[in-house]
């Protein structure tokens, strides 16, 4: 298991829809500690669609949103393991994978693809003073003398793998395991929601206990 897993607590201050084509950077502030987030909008697998498989929420569990608010801002190491914070999409209950439905990066038009999603969810956030974001995924840095490369804060820093975590063959297998799924969910100052799920259509749902792709699935 090479995901680095675990789920960031902050406050969003910034954001960039286009500094490339597969993901959407989201720019937090954590206490003294600055991170960005980089949300997949595409994949790049090859011989599998490029569109991803989404599914958004407005309601949590309870155990789940205290759990979160209970957080220190920064990023929490998580266990794999169930009973946690930890998400699995196909052991968890909390997705509904046979909801997820393809949608595009960009396309024309509003709300309709997923740039347009991440977009109205992060300028909402930063309107509404008080509300948190939290990634769900895998840490890179701190990388000592090196900025970051859009937002150019030192040292560089934060969460990726914003997307489920098993099911992957070929160069992504490494990176199989059960209970380190990604998620992006932003608690807004009036007690909304929204929880963003993510998974690629080279990613099977019908894994083993070790996230693995079980054969024929």
């Amino acid at each position: 298991m090479a995901v680095n897993y675990g789920v960031l607590k902050g406050t969003v201050t910034g954001h960039l829809r286009n500094a490339d084509d597969d993901h959407y950077q989201i720019l937090v502030h954590a206490g003294p500690t600055v991170f960005r987030i980089a949300s997949n909008v595409k994949s790049s697998a090859p011989h599998a669609p490029s569109t991803v498989l989404f599914e958004e929420l407005d309601t949590l569990p309870e155990t789940l949103t205290s759990g979160l608010g209970a957080l220190t801002p920064g990023f929490t190491k998580l266990p794999s393991t169930p009973g946690g914070l930890a998400i699995d999409y196909v052991r968890g209950g909390l997705v509904d994978i046979k909801a997820m439905t393809p949608v595009p990066a960009d396309a024309p038009g509003s709300t309709n693809d997923l740039k347009d999603k991440l977009e109205s969810a992060v300028v909402a956030a930063m309107a509404m003073e008080g509300s948190i974001i939290y990634a769900f995924g895998s840490r890179w840095g701190p990388e000592e003398n090196i900025p970051d490369q859009y937002f150019k804060f030192v040292p560089g820093n934060g969460v990726h793998d914003i997307h489920m975590n098993q099911g992957n063959g070929g160069q992504y297998e490494q990176d199989n395991g059960v209970y380190q799924d990604g998620a992006l969910m932003i608690a807004y100052a009036d007690n909304t929601w929204r929880a963003f799920f993510f998974a690629f259509q080279s990613q099977t749902f019908d894994t083993d206990d070790q996230g693995n792709p079980i054969a024929g699935g």
